[in-house]
């Protein structure tokens, strides 16, 4: 049977769910909060880390990376050991060691167990992720339900992205740093006892044997990769960058090589001959960059220069997340009649709007004019996001569904990595490009405010009024010049995503195809 046909014959089956599905639902959006909470907070939480642990700046930046590294390394493998082992049990296994080491990370006496138990939580998050995008996947087979359940799991990701600075603001008014990390406790523990009892198990019938070498592979593909964007936003272009990214794809390489010569491949490399799935893949990749890169920039944008407390920023992000989570509901019911290659990019539309709003107005970005923008990205995003996600696992047979899982958040965790990169080392060079030093700043200072806004602001507070004064309104027309370019480079990115969802994506599968399995079906059986 065709993949074409495996997939078909399961979306021709599909039963809709009762409340025991919903339930289920319910219980597989606890890790999605968790997770996408904690991809923000921990920013809030640095500073006081700093000052209690005393971290070297080495040290610091491993306490950011370890987690997504090993995250990004593993998802992959996690995502196929779900096909094969179950993708409940992995979820639970991962659930219980993200809560034990997130306990452990709490009460990290040192900055060195902290890394480590950061890279611990990277080990079970990326059991945790693929787990419940394809547990969804099993558990509503018919796609107007799943379409909507994945509209929840998108939602409530974005949910999380927008409790991030606000938990974290609440948090560290009243409580220590580890109370960042405790507070996965009680929000796993009810995972654990429920998920037993309303979800079921499900995994791949017919499981290929493990493979240690693709393991091994996959990992020396996505690690290299992601520290080597890390490090070019850290400290530019260079030899080490270059040498990591050389070696990640020669791995790769050899990783695709192995798959198409195995009888049971770790990754079925069929799944990317789709159109649609690629695409999708793409459109997702896409997607975040441009909402990272936004992110990057607007926090900036209303903290250093408008002046807001980090709570107060958070709090002004709200109006777009929620209408990203509008907008990947309302898109649910639009998405039955109307085909994905019309609907993505009409949806990419809202989220071009938004970054041209940022881009022709720069020099005076109120909040009101932000909270607009961000409303629109939110907007286009959302709907996105729930599109591509149902597109990637209806291209995939349900006995693949980790996998197809496992690729879909590699492309997540690569877009958050690349938005920050990309976008944000394009503007962190404008800035430093553009900035102009009024006369007469110490060099100390003037050293400090060509490196970052952050510096700038800095600096200035220790200078004299006037010249504070001067060289705060000096690094805020460099930041924002910086933002209308690279505002315009972003809304590329969101039209290039538009046209790729308009070439690729489409219905999966259709009703010729789902006959021909019928026959394929019948004549198989007489046979």
């Amino acid at each position: 049977m065709t993949l074409t046909e495996e997939i078909a014959l399961a979306d021709s089956r599909g039963a809709r769910v009762g409340w025991r599905g919903w339930a289920a639902l319910v219980v597989l959006m606890l890790p999605v909060l968790l997770v996408s909470v904690d991809n923000t907070v921990l920013s809030f939480a640095l500073p006081d880390i700093a000052l209690d642990l005393a971290p070297s700046s080495a040290e610091q930046l491993w306490i950011i990376d370890a987690y997504p590294l090993v995250l990004a390394g593993l998802l992959v493998t996690m995502g196929t050991l779900g096909d094969r082992f179950g993708r409940r049990r992995m979820l639970l296994i991962g659930a219980t060691g993200f809560a034990a080491i997130s306990v452990l990370a709490a009460f990290a006496p040192s900055a060195t167990l902290l890394i480590a138990a950061r890279a611990g939580m990277g080990v079970f998050g990326a059991m945790l992720m693929p787990s419940t995008l394809s547990l969804l996947r099993s558990i509503f087979t018919d796609r107007d339900q799943r379409r909507f359940a994945i509209a929840v799991w998108a939602a409530m990701f974005s949910a999380g992205s927008a409790l991030g600075p606000i938990v974290g603001g609440i948090l560290l008014e009243h409580f220590s740093w580890g109370s960042v990390f405790l507070m996965s406790v009680p929000v796993l523990v009810p995972l654990l006892v429920l998920a037993p009892l309303l979800v079921p198990e499900s995994r791949d019938p017919r499981p290929g044997r493990i493979d240690p070498l693709s393991i091994v592979l996959s990992m020396l593909t996505m690690i290299p990769i992601v520290y080597a964007i890390k490090e070019f936003a850290v400290h530019g272009a260079g030899v080490l960058p270059l040498v990591l990214v050389v070696a990640g794809l020669g791995f790769g390489i050899v990783f695709v090589r192995r798959q198409l010569t195995s009888a049971s491949p770790m990754l079925d490399m069929r799944l990317f001959g789709r159109g649609t799935f690629t695409g999708a893949l793409l459109v997702n990749l896409l997607s975040i960059v441009a909402l990272v890169g936004f992110l990057f920039f607007v926090a900036q944008h209303l903290q250093l220069v408008l002046g807001m407390s980090p709570l107060d920023a958070g709090l002004a992000l709200v109006p777009g997340m929620l209408a990203m989570i509008v907008a990947g509901l309302v898109i649910v019911p639009i998405a039955r009649r109307v085909d994905a290659r019309i609907v993505v990019p009409a949806a990419m539309l809202f989220s071009v709007a938004g970054y041209l709003l940022v881009a022709v107005s720069t020099a005076e970005a109120s909040l009101a004019l932000l909270v607009i923008a961000f409303v629109l990205l939110g907007l286009g995003i959302g709907a996105a996001e729930t599109v591509s996600n149902e597109l990637i696992l209806a291209s995939a047979p349900p006995a693949k569904a980790g996998s197809a899982s496992a690729v879909s958040e590699t492309a997540y965790e690569l877009g958050a990595v690349l938005g920050t990169t990309v976008l944000g080392g394009i503007l962190t060079a404008l800035y430093r490009s553009g900035i102009v030093l009024p006369e007469g700043l110490p060099a100390a200072a003037a050293g400090a405010a060509r490196e970052t806004l952050a510096g700038a602001m800095a600096a200035a507070a220790g200078l004299d009024a006037a010249l504070g004064a001067a060289l705060r309104e000096a690094a805020a027309h460099a930041f924002d010049a910086g933002v209308g370019v690279t505002a315009l480079i972003g809304a590329g990115l969101v039209v290039v995503a538009g046209v790729i969802a308009a070439s690729t994506l489409g219905g999966t599968p259709t009703p010729t195809e789902e006959s021909n399995v019928a026959r394929h079906q019948t004549g198989t059986h007489s046979g």
